[in-house]
């Protein structure tokens, strides 16, 4: 076992905030320290921390207890606003996907479509005390006779709403592009033809697994920051592939791993989740999420002291090579140059898109930085830690 210069524990900083001894650190803030002063120096300085991102995040979704009616109801189909839910949970349990269009929308019919309403927007109504229809049809059994029930709803009279995200906060995704001679609609936006615009989605430096590659923090019990209000982190997220290859810093070369979170959406705001229209793909939600990380050791510090010329990600062509399954990429681009607002590509300069908010990942490393230093938000010191 690696002996470190600097040891701490989980106890012993949550000791601190509640004192009010404790030092944070956004994750830009620690990166000049750690250049001045070294890691090891900055691990005895810093306590913690802070990390966020806002960004769209499709593999998330509501867990919604709806209370039973009278005569009572075994729910086989629902709708929330004329979204399909899916009902096989239990009697009066849903679950509304973020990505799940309104029932009559035309969908790709017409050409790029809309995606006007979709489960996301349902969420981020529910969240801001907008009023939903809820509508359920049932077979009836003895014990749960109805088959319909209708009525409207808001979240402060839900028995119970759980934001339930089996794959958020994805550690690097692609740059991408589009060589076709037309215009293409992906879940990465619009991309124009000939490599007419280069789309990203990270949060880059303040990204919450850039600044802990190895999820040595991260794991079952991590309290987080999560749409508003407070999460966890409770399992590794779909599509975690911690095994990909990665730079001498730890940083992955292609999308590696993703956590799985949920939260009291009782709890949260409608700033922090958003739901979105992706034109010609569809509905999602935009998610606010924030990482605490303690400076258990300078290995540790050194990890989150990353900066955007050190992070960098492939180019990848969304018009053949993504639906075709071809591992190909065009180079790679650091987040430096992405942020920059264009890259050079084939010898011309292509503009840049940013799908996710690096001021509102800010802010959220901002409120979390406060909310520690005040005392508000101690650490959850994880049972496991993810696979790595």
């Amino acid at each position: 076992m690696k002996k470190y210069k600097v040891n701490k524990t989980y106890q012993q900083i949550n000791e601190k905030i509640k004192s009010g001894d404790v030092v944070v650190m956004t994750a830009e803030e620690i990166i000049d320290l750690v250049r001045k002063e070294g890691a090891e120096e900055a691990a005895r300085l810093v306590d913690v921390v802070t990390t966020g991102t806002f960004a769209p995040m499709c593999s998330s979704g509501a867990i919604i207890n709806f209370g039973h009616s009278v005569p009572t109801i075994k729910a086989s189909r629902v709708w929330l606003n004329n979204v399909p839910a899916y009902g096989g949970l239990a009697a009066v349990d849903c679950y509304i996907g973020a990505t799940e269009p309104c029932e009559d929308d035309p969908l790709n019919k017409v050409y790029p479509g809309e995606f006007n309403y979709g489960g996301g927007h349902v969420i981020q109504d529910l969240v801001a005390g907008n009023t939903v229809h809820l509508k359920v049809s049932a077979y009836g059994t003895d014990c749960y006779p109805a088959q319909e029930m209708e009525k409207e709803i808001t979240l402060r009279k839900l028995p119970q709403a759980t934001l339930c995200n089996p794959r958020n906060a994805y550690q690097n995704y692609n740059c991408a592009i589009n060589l076709s001679n037309k215009t293409i609609y992906t879940y990465m936006g619009a991309l124009k033809p000939n490599a007419g615009n280069a789309n990203y989605c990270s949060a880059g430096q303040l990204s919450p697994l850039f600044n802990d590659p190895y999820y040595m923090t991260i794991g079952l019990g991590t309290r987080i920051f999560l749409g508003g209000g407070e999460g966890y982190v409770v399992w590794h997220g779909t599509q975690h592939k911690p095994s990909v290859r990665r730079s001498r810093r730890g940083v992955p070369l292609t999308p590696a791993g993703t956590l799985w979170v949920m939260g009291d959406l009782k709890k949260m705001n409608p700033k922090w989740l958003m739901g979105l229209s992706i034109q010609g793909y569809g509905c999602s939600l935009a998610v606010g999420l924030g990482v605490p990380i303690p400076l258990l050791n300078e290995k540790i510090a050194r990890f989150t002291a990353i900066s955007d010329e050190e992070l960098s990600t492939q180019i990848v062509d969304y018009a053949h090579d993504y639906p075709n399954g071809v591992a190909k990429n065009y180079g790679r681009v650091s987040y430096a140059e992405l942020k920059s607002g264009s890259i050079r590509l084939n010898g011309k300069d292509v503009p840049t898109v940013p799908l996710s908010s690096v001021v509102r990942a800010r802010e959220i490393a901002g409120i979390l930085k406060r909310k520690i230093s005040q005392g508000k938000f101690l650490l959850g010191e994880p049972q496991f830690t993810l696979p790595s």
